[in-house]
Formats: structure tokens, sequence, C-alpha cells
């Protein structure tokens, strides 16, 4: 079974669920994983720079950090991905993207990390990137927030 709880800091417009939810669960599909419970928390960039400096030992700025809460050779997969919506409004500037897609590639971005995927050499990062570039390919990402002020 496939259970997915979004959060959103009350600043924020929360994303469209079904959305969200057909995101991770093309992921889930393509990578044969039928059992995954997974939390989704769209926040501030102060809730990511606390986790990065708790859990990373690093005092910076952050899009995406995920945590597999339980271990990787487990056939379930249980995690947090916590995305800063501020960080993904600045990615989408600098990259010329929208703002949906961004935030898009940022919750496959975590997933792929709950999956076990990392992206600390050059390969792995060219490795995510390519999936992260085909998902975004196959998915409607569109309407992921049905109102975002610019």
């Amino acid at each position: 079974m496939i259970q997915i709880q979004i959060e959103t800091d009350p600043l924020f417009s929360p994303p469209n669920q079904e959305i969200c939810e057909s995101i991770i669960h093309s992921i889930c599909a393509k990578h044969q994983i039928q059992d995954l419970a997974l939390t989704l928390i769209f926040a501030q960039d102060d809730l990511l720079t606390n986790l990065k400096k708790e859990f990373f030992k690093l005092d910076q700025f952050t899009d995406v950090i995920a945590f597999r809460l339980n271990e990787y050779d487990e056939k379930n997969v249980e995690g947090e991905i916590y995305i800063s919506l501020p960080r993904a409004k600045e990615n989408a500037v600098t990259f010329d993207e929208q703002f949906e897609k961004e935030t898009s590639r940022l919750i496959i971005h975590g997933c792929l990390h709950l999956l076990g995927f990392n992206d600390e050499t050059s390969d792995e990062k060219r490795e995510m990137t390519n999936m992260e570039d085909n998902f975004l390919s196959q998915i409607n990402w569109q309407n992921l927030f049905e109102k975002i002020e610019k």
C-alpha cells in the first residue's frame, strides 16, 4: 500500500494532492515499490537549514532533504521529504524553469534518495538528473500549485 501525507507551512498555498501522489506513484511503479509510507513537507528555509545543521553538520541553505526512516534493505519504504519552497522558487529563476516543474523535480529527487540513489559524485549527479528529467517528461507536473504568488 502506498500512503502519502502532505504537510505545508501555513504561509504557503498547499500543493495539489493528486499531482503529488501521481508523481510519487510513477516513481514507485518504475522502481517496483509496493509499500511506501511517505510524508512530504513543504516548508520555509529555516526548517531545512536547521535540519541540515543538525543531521549533516552543514550551515547552509538546501532545497530538499530526504530521511529514510527504515533500513534501505527493507522492501517497504518509510520516509520524509522536506522541500524548501523559497529555494524551489529561487532555483526556478536560476534555471529558467517553471516553479511547478522545479518543485516536482525536488519531489522526484527526494524520492530517489529514499530509494538509495546518491548524488555525491558527478556520475551519480548525472544519473539522478537523467532520472529526474525522464520522470518530468512523463508526468503531469503542471498546476502543482493552483495559486502561486509570482
